[in-house]
């Protein structure tokens, strides 16, 4: 009875000092001195001192686990939670599956109308769609069941695959039965039954990485600090650039600096890497591809009411703008859709154009309504961030918000004639497999995080990691 009354006393007076280590090292991350006391001492708490006279070892062994209950439930309360979060059912994330569910409808009717007055019944690549979003559903169950952190750690690992995916879609003699190049471009590698887009997961696995590497405090609050994440982002910026993918390769930059806005870094860091990027920003013109070029001048042509080009280099933007503006403000029914579309010939309509035909059929309203789904989405991320006092959960719901709401911005913005076309794709209702079972990994993330966010009885700031603790 003894032993078990030392034991009980070891652990508890383990836990005791464990806590007062972690209280230290996050007064410290806050800026605190070593001289503030930790916390009241245990006699001040009603507990009994630890090695104090007991009566009996019965005794011992009750004022021990009273001691191991009380601070356990005290770490819960300052915001030092057990390893191991309760799952909370309700939660924002649901925000972003209802949304993608509805945009997923939206693209599904969209891609169909687009089949051709002549198609019986659901065209084929509605049909491949609906089993493209059911593995999509599939893949978010599955992320959603470990705990986001163990994805986490598999980042190295996941990490290394996609960077020797995009190394692979380059080398020149891997035959063309594998990698097909579509227009000049090098994105895909044929896996038999669909064709898989490496730079899709790759933009998953860059916010894990950052995420990973920013919830250090140390790592992004001194200047040289934020050279990882610049090295961690231009790696696959530039293999994507070769492809060449200039759309994917725009969605890095921004959700880089939400990321260390979130995570806190000085701002006049944050100031002196924009304006070192805007005076790079020209010198990388000449790198571009001309067909880049040529959209990049065609949008500056239109701002300048030069109509020379709407017929050549600005003929695709042009004709988007047509088909939209078709729409009015309720749109038509489905077969008179189906007819405009078919027969104006907008180029990439089920693919980067798919914003106008979802404007031509359910118009300006129904515009606004897709757009509406997208804010939906945004809040569930954001919130589902705000809720996480944990690092890397909302680093990764932050990123993955920014990239989704970046690329909405840039489809709809080329779809209306504001920005120059880059072949951006518009989140789970454009058609392709591997954007919508991606889309649907970053809702499943979202739902992993929501679940297991620490459930604590007064607000608290924001808490980092230490480089002593394990994820």
């Amino acid at each position: 009875m003894d032993g078990g009354a030392g034991g009980a006393e070891g652990r508890a007076a383990a836990i005791l000092d464990r806590g007062r280590r972690r209280a230290r090292r996050q007064r410290r991350a806050r800026g605190g001195t070593r001289d503030q006391p930790d916390r009241p001492c245990a006699h001040q708490r009603g507990l009994p001192r630890r090695g104090g006279a007991v009566s009996s070892a019965g005794a011992r062994l009750e004022s021990a686990e009273q001691i191991a209950e009380g601070q356990f439930g005290r770490l819960r309360r300052m915001g030092d939670a057990p390893r191991r979060f309760p799952i909370v059912i309700w939660n924002p994330a649901w925000l972003t599956l209802l949304a993608t569910l509805g945009l997923c409808a939206v693209g599904i009717h969209c891609i169909d109308l687009t089949g051709g007055v002549d198609a019986e019944g659901v065209s084929p690549l509605a049909k491949r769609q609906i089993a493209f979003a059911f593995f999509g559903l599939l893949a978010a169950a599955f992320v959603a069941v470990p705990h986001y952190k163990f994805i986490a750690r598999l980042t190295p690992l996941l990490a290394v695959v996609v960077l020797a995916m995009l190394i692979f879609l380059l080398i020149p003699m891997v035959p063309e039965s594998i990698v097909s190049p579509r227009k000049g471009a090098r994105r895909w590698i044929n896996l038999g039954f669909f064709d898989f887009q490496p730079s899709e997961l790759a933009k998953i696995v860059y916010v894990l990485a950052v995420a990973r590497y920013l919830r250090y405090r140390k790592n992004h609050r001194r200047f040289l600090g934020l050279a990882p994440p610049a090295i961690i982002t231009f790696v696959p910026m530039a293999l994507i650039l070769v492809e060449p993918d200039l759309g994917t390769a725009l969605l890095f930059l921004p959700t880089l600096f939400a990321m260390l806005i979130v995570a806190g870094a000085r701002l006049k860091h944050l100031l002196l890497v924009v304006v070192v990027a805007s005076a790079m920003a020209p010198a990388m013109y000449p790198l571009l591809q001309p067909h880049q070029k040529d959209r990049i001048r065609a949008i500056y042509y239109q701002f300048i009411g030069d109509d020379r080009h709407q017929d050549s280099i600005n003929y695709q933007g042009n004709l988007a703008m047509t088909v939209a503006g078709a729409g009015g403000l309720r749109g038509h029914s489905a077969e008179k859709s189906r007819a405009m579309i078919h027969f104006n010939h907008l180029p990439e309509d089920h693919n980067d154009m798919i914003f106008a035909v979802a404007t031509n059929r359910f118009g300006l309203l129904g515009a606004l309504g897709v757009i509406g789904l997208y804010m939906l989405w945004i809040i569930g991320a954001i919130w589902t961030a705000a809720l996480c006092r944990e690092p890397v959960g909302r680093l990764v719901a932050v990123g993955l918000g920014v990239i989704v709401i970046t690329q909405m911005t840039i489809n709809i913005g080329m779809t209306i004639g504001i920005l120059p076309i880059t072949g951006m794709t518009l989140p789970f209702v454009s058609y392709g497999g591997s954007s919508l079972v991606a889309g649907f990994l970053m809702v499943g993330l979202l739902c992993n995080i929501g679940m297991r966010h620490p459930a604590y009885l007064q607000r608290q700031s924001f808490e980092f990691d230490n480089e002593d603790d394990d994820d």
